[in-house]
């Protein structure tokens, strides 16, 4: 789910990035870890940044006036560029100038692109089908269109080696090969139903008689949200993320309304193997997989679970994370963000983290996992009004306090010397850019249909 707040235009905001940055995913300028969030100077105009995201090793942070900046991880293309090498700064879609967009999911290896208008595009490897486009190239580094989504879309989802689209009338499409792998593993013998194996968008079944209006993904497992505040849940349930006792479902399958306290669930987000949601009165529910802390709570080894068909008396063995649970300390919150294996959320203001920390992605200084979460101390002083996470890395808009003296900015950690280089000409190249994306033509949407072929081998 993306986040819903947005900086003041009048608010002085900047954005933090800290975690894991093997490919310049962080747009420090440089390729070393970060333990502590660190600022990202002159990236955009303060306040302008309306999304942000991350991939397995690349970042995508959308504009107010639906620019898109990108930075990582190209070899596969996932920056949509036209070139597969790494980018260290955040930098234009230089491409896609001429679209205005909406949102960005970043899968492992691969981008997909939601426009204004409804159009979906692709870019990056498509070894699984994860670009939507067949007879499809092995990989595209110039954003494509999925010609097949002719129905206007409204939410997309990118996981591991699948995506996902929710049309305006609430119709689910999948693609890309990620879950099958698991189905045949987990389901021997079984017929796996069309969209579990298409390279193009197919109709997800069993969701005809709900509207979903956000669609989410993990590394193998799939999730929907309806307008009616049902959460339905399909793909692997190895590590209990999908709150059932089977190893698979080939279909969604609702998780009960009890299982958070007969309430509506009003936002859902997801990791490669757990997930978070919220209910209408403000609480937050985990479950999935928890051996990182990433469910942010305690978990008892076992429990009991009876068997699903209807009249068995069979009971056996499931890990207690299986089924949501409450984190009374994440009450309220207004903004949350997974990662791969960790988290951020923000309450009252205040930026939290908690999970897989080996890169320094929760932002506390060290490389241990967080078991519970707990504010991230150096950008407590600030007001945090948007989150995003990649698999092993974080990323944070923050409002800064009023303007200080000349030269005595805020610095919430200092910069290596990597970082520092060059600071004067890449601080122009910024500007440049920025004058960039202001000049792109008003006429977006007609210039997006434009995306039919580039490059791609």
């Amino acid at each position: 789910m993306e986040p819903n707040l947005h900086a003041s235009p009048a608010a002085s905001a900047a954005l933090f990035a800290w975690g894991a940055n093997s490919y310049g995913q962080l747009g420090l300028g440089h390729k070393e870890d970060v333990l502590l969030p660190q600022q990202l100077n002159d990236f955009c105009e303060p306040g302008s940044v309306r999304r942000i995201t991350g991939g397995g090793g690349h970042s995508a942070a959308v504009t107010d006036g639906g620019g898109l900046f990108v930075c990582g991880l190209n070899k596969d293309g996932q920056l949509g560029l036209g070139h597969t090498e790494d980018v260290l700064y955040f930098s234009p879609c230089i491409p896609l100038l001429g679209c205005t967009i909406q949102q960005v999911a970043c899968g492992w290896d691969f981008t997909i692109i939601l426009t204004e208008s409804g159009q979906v595009l692709s870019c990056g490897s498509n070894l699984f089908g994860q670009l939507g486009i067949s007879p499809g190239p092995r990989r595209c580094a110039v954003p494509q269109a999925i010609e097949l989504l002719r129905e206007k879309v409204v939410c997309i989802a990118a996981g591991l080696r699948h995506a996902l689209a929710a049309t305006a009338s609430g119709i689910v499409f999948q693609w890309g090969t990620g879950l099958a792998s698991s189905a045949r593993r987990l389901c021997p013998g079984q017929t796996l139903p069309l969209f579990l194996t298409a390279k193009e968008p197919s109709r997800v079944p069993g969701l005809e008689n709900s509207k979903v209006r956000c669609v989410l993904a993990g590394s193998d497992h799939s999730a929907s949200l309806t307008d009616a505040g049902e959460l339905y849940v399909w793909g692997s349930n190895k590590h209990g993320q999908l709150a059932t006792q089977a190893a698979f479902h080939h279909v969604p399958q609702k998780i009960e309304v009890h299982c958070f306290g007969n309430e509506k669930v009003t936002a859902v987000w997801s990791g490669w193997t757990h997930l978070v949601a919220q209910t209408e009165t403000g609480k937050v529910f985990t479950w999935g997989r928890a051996d990182y802390g990433q469910l942010g709570r305690k978990v008892e080894a076992y429990e009991d679970w009876k068997g699903e068909k209807q009249g068995s008396s069979l009971s056996c063995l499931r890990p207690r994370s299986s089924m949501p649970s409450s984190l009374h300390c994440l009450m309220g919150a207004t903004e949350v963000s997974c990662g791969s294996e960790h988290n951020l959320a923000v309450i009252g203001g205040v930026c939290y983290s908690w999970g897989w920390n080996e890169h320094g992605m929760c932002g506390d200084g060290t490389e241990a996992n967080i078991g519970a979460p707990m504010p991230v101390q150096a950008l407590k002083p600030l007001t945090a009004l948007q989150l995003g996470c990649g698999a092993g890395h974080s990323l944070a808009l923050c409002q800064l306090p009023a303007l200080p003296a000349p030269d005595q900015g805020l610095k919430v950690m200092d910069p290596s010397p990597d970082a520092t280089e060059d600071t004067e000409s890449q601080e122009r190249m910024d500007q440049l850019e920025n004058e960039a994306t202001k000049e792109r033509p008003s006429e977006t949407s007609t210039q997006c249909d434009r995306f039919r072929s580039g490059t791609c081998d």
